[in-house]
């Protein structure tokens, strides 16, 4: 398949998957496609989107670039920064009962988090962990975290793990943890060490939890798809992602613009940002063949795919060796082992209809 990017998003626009989406291919120019909400204005190139989990390469790369330089280990407990997460208590399956948690086996490294093998993140099961985990507020969701960072890790630290850390594999929860962890380091808070060891040397201008003062106005609104069309479930130049932030969001997800997210990945590729090494490790398969349990994330999930650090990997078929993933408010992002990369940025919730515009994109071919 060959179908040129422009012709891809312009059919999803017109069929009503998306109002519109920016997106690049290859090398080439960015195409701006649609309006920026129904009924809206032209959608512009430069348009700031909420990118959502899109941000875990982008805090998996900061992570590596602190072990690169012997700031962190792999394989050293984050307690040392994280003393919330000490003395842990882990499940012996994902759905017994709390009361059966005993302390667990290991503690949490930075391996862990990189990988979702923590024992934190999203249950998939009617389990007595997901109830708790939904009485302490702490089920993850499209919309914005609703508490500071210290207090959203003191509600995680209290539950149980699913199970001990390296033994399953849950999604979502590590990369909050991360994102903390990089802030506790030492070397100020988390967003300035995101800026001095991937924003600036990747010339990211308008990545940040926030955006920038002053650009407010091309931040487009957010939607998810209704019966009767779609509805805003996050205003455009306004809320969460205005500054200044409403507390702590070290555990929170990053805005950003297709721009920046290549820029992100061209030095990337290029070893401006993590040496070779770590590169081929961040897009290797790190999740054992005993944590892909069907229970795990969504049916299916494992076939041809891996999990490396921070990224998805195919791991067979004819785009084996593609690694990337998506942000849960229609953003995605893949590069090849040629070093093609592709980046699509839209605003409408994942549905059904949203993952069809993204499956097409990942069969079409760089033109």
């Amino acid at each position: 398949m060959s179908e040129p990017l422009s012709e891809i998003l312009a059919r999803h626009v017109d069929a009503g998957t998306v109002p519109g989406a920016v997106g690049v291919r290859g090398d080439g120019a960015l195409t701006a496609v649609g309006l920026d909400a129904p009924g809206g204005a032209p959608l512009q190139s430069d348009a700031i989107f909420r990118i959502q989990s899109m941000t875990k390469p982008v805090t998996a790369v900061a992570a590596l670039r602190l072990v690169q330089d012997g700031v962190l280990s792999l394989h050293e407990p984050v307690e040392t920064w994280l003393p919330e997460l000490s003395g842990l208590r882990a499940l012996p399956h994902p759905d017994a009962p709390l009361s059966e948690a005993r302390p667990a086996k290991r503690p949490i490294t930075l391996h862990h988090l990189l990988t979702n093998t923590s024992g934190y993140g999203m249950m998939t099961t009617d389990s007595p962990l997901r109830q708790a985990m939904v009485d302490t507020g702490m089920e993850a969701g499209p919309e914005p975290v609703t508490r500071g960072a210290q207090d959203w890790l003191d509600a995680l630290a209290s539950l149980p793990l699913a199970f001990d850390p390296g033994d399953g594999w849950r999604y979502h929860h590590s990369f909050g943890i991360l994102g903390i962890l990089l802030g506790r380091l030492g070397r100020g808070s988390t967003d300035q060490v995101l800026d001095t060891s991937v924003f600036a040397p990747a010339g990211m201008v308008d990545t940040g939890f926030t955006v920038r003062p002053g650009q407010e106005h091309r931040l487009v609104a957010a939607f998810r798809r209704t019966n009767d069309g779609f509805a805003v479930t996050e205003p455009a130049a306004a809320g969460f992602s205005v500054a200044p932030p409403p507390f702590d969001v070290s555990h929170s997800e990053l805005v950003s613009t297709v721009t920046d997210y290549r820029a992100f990945l061209r030095a990337l590729l290029d070893g401006r940002l993590i040496d070779e090494a770590l590169l081929a490790e961040l897009r290797r398969d790190q999740v054992p063949s005993a944590a892909k349990t069907p229970d795990s994330f969504f049916p299916g999930f494992w076939q041809a795919t891996g999990w490396g650090y921070g990224t998805s990997i195919v791991t067979e078929g004819p785009h084996r060796g593609r690694f990337g993933w998506s942000g849960g408010l229609g953003t995605d992002f893949f590069a090849d082992p040629d070093g093609s990369v592709c980046v699509v940025m839209a605003q409408v919730e994942m549905d059904e209809r949203v993952f069809g515009l993204l499956g097409d994109l990942q069969e079409a071919k760089a033109t």
